[in-house]
Parts: C-alpha cells; sequence; structure tokens
C-alpha cells in the first residue's frame, strides 16, 4: 500500500509540474493572511493490513509574504517501528510491534520561503501515545518528541486559493520516554529518524 502512495504522490508532482503555475515572482499586498488543510497521506486509510487511522488538520497564518506559522493536529494507530525504512522491510512478517500504539500529536512549526513557492520548514511534534498489546489492552504511556524538516515547493491553484505542497523531508525523534519493552525489542535495530514525502494542500482565506 506505501508502494501505491508513493507512486500516486510521484504523479500528482508530476501533474502539478506540467499544468499548474507556480507562486508568482511578485508578491501583492493583498496575500491571503489564514489558510487550513490536510495532507494526502490521508490515502494510507485505505490499507486494510494496518489501517493507521490517520488525521491530520493544519491551520497556519502569514506573518509576511514569505513566513508563515503553522499549527497542526495529528492522530494515528501505528504497528510497526518508527525508524523502519519504505521498502521489503516496512510491514513484513515479523517486524511489526506486538501490539500497536495510538498517537494524539499536537504540531507547531515554521515555514519559509526562498524563491517563487520553493520553501523549507520546521515542526515541533508532541506526540502522546498510549500501547496496547496484541490483545487491545492498554500496557502503558509514552511521550516522543518529533523534529520534522522539509524542503518543498507550493503551487497555487484557482487566483491562490488552494495550494499544494509536494516535500521530502526527514523526522527524528531525540526524545523518547516510557516505550515498553517487547516494543523497544522490536525498534532497537532501525535509527532515530525516518525519510517521508511531505503532501499537504489547504485552502486560503
Amino acid at each position: 500500500m506505501q508502494k501505491k502512495i508513493l507512486l500516486f504522490a510521484l504523479a500528482l508532482i508530476i501533474t502539478s509540474t506540467l499544468q499548474v503555475k507556480a507562486q508568482n515572482d511578485k508578491q501583492v499586498s493583498t496575500y491571503k493572511r489564514w489558510f487550513i488543510g490536510s495532507t494526502l497521506l490521508l490515502f494510507g486509510n485505505l490499507d486494510k493490513t494496518n489501517n493507521p487511522e490517520y488525521v491530520q488538520l493544519n491551520v497556519g497564518y502569514r506573518i509576511t509574504p514569505k513566513d508563515v506559522v503553522q499549527f497542526r493536529f495529528k492522530r494515528s494507530i501505528y504497528a510497526w517501528p518508527l525508524g523502519i525504512p519504505f521498502g521489503p522491510s516496512f510491514d513484513a512478517p515479523g517486524l511489526n510491534y506486538p501490539g500497536r500504539a495510538r498517537i494524539l500529536a499536537p504540531q507547531i512549526g515554521y515555514q519559509r520561503f526562498w524563491w517563487k513557492g520553493v520553501y523549507t520548514s520546521l515542526y515541533a511534534l508532541n506526540a502522546f501515545e498510549k500501547y496496547m498489546d496484541e490483545n487491545n489492552k492498554k500496557i502503558g504511556n509514552g511521550y516522543t518528541l518529533y523534529l520534522d524538516f522539509y524542503l518543498g515547493y507550493q503551487f497555487k491553484f484557482f487566483k491562490d486559493r488552494f495550494f499544494f505542497e509536494p516535500a521530502i523531508g526527514i523526522s527524528y525523534w531525540p526524545v523518547r520516554t516510557n516505550v515498553p519493552a517487547s516494543f523497544k525489542a522490536v525498534e532497537q535495530k532501525w535509527p532515530n529518524h525516518f525519510i517521508q514525502p511531505g503532501l499537504d494542500f489547504g485552502f486560503k482565506f
């Protein structure tokens, strides 16, 4: 399922570059300050094997035409080690957790536009986690601090009302506490970072 999502994202990015006019060189004084949005990663919820039940809501405010602050809220369920990369190991038999974890995560970030639609962004995500065993019984609570870095490009649609932001990013978690021993035994062979796509979209007002 992850391969399908990545192929879909790649096709969408290519289509966007061919059909959509990117952000204008000149910034106008009437730029729209607020926006709301989400992510195309929601399509991952179509996975029947390990449905992440992923939810993401983005709310942002443009301080200037080039500087944006953003608040995100994420919710998801995962059953695989965080650092495991996309590929044959992802969701492979014997490599998942002996149970699952649920994340409720408020996130705050800063986005900077450098040239046309090119941007970089940094987000700090506070993940409050509940761990369940294979019988869906709670076995503990934990906390993980994620730092997400992105490099991407914003495409604008319909007179700058809508946007799509394909990006490549890396997520790094320097703080991770109270992970159950059975979960830690599975994830200790993997790194504490993960390369991931960014596929945010939104509506400006």
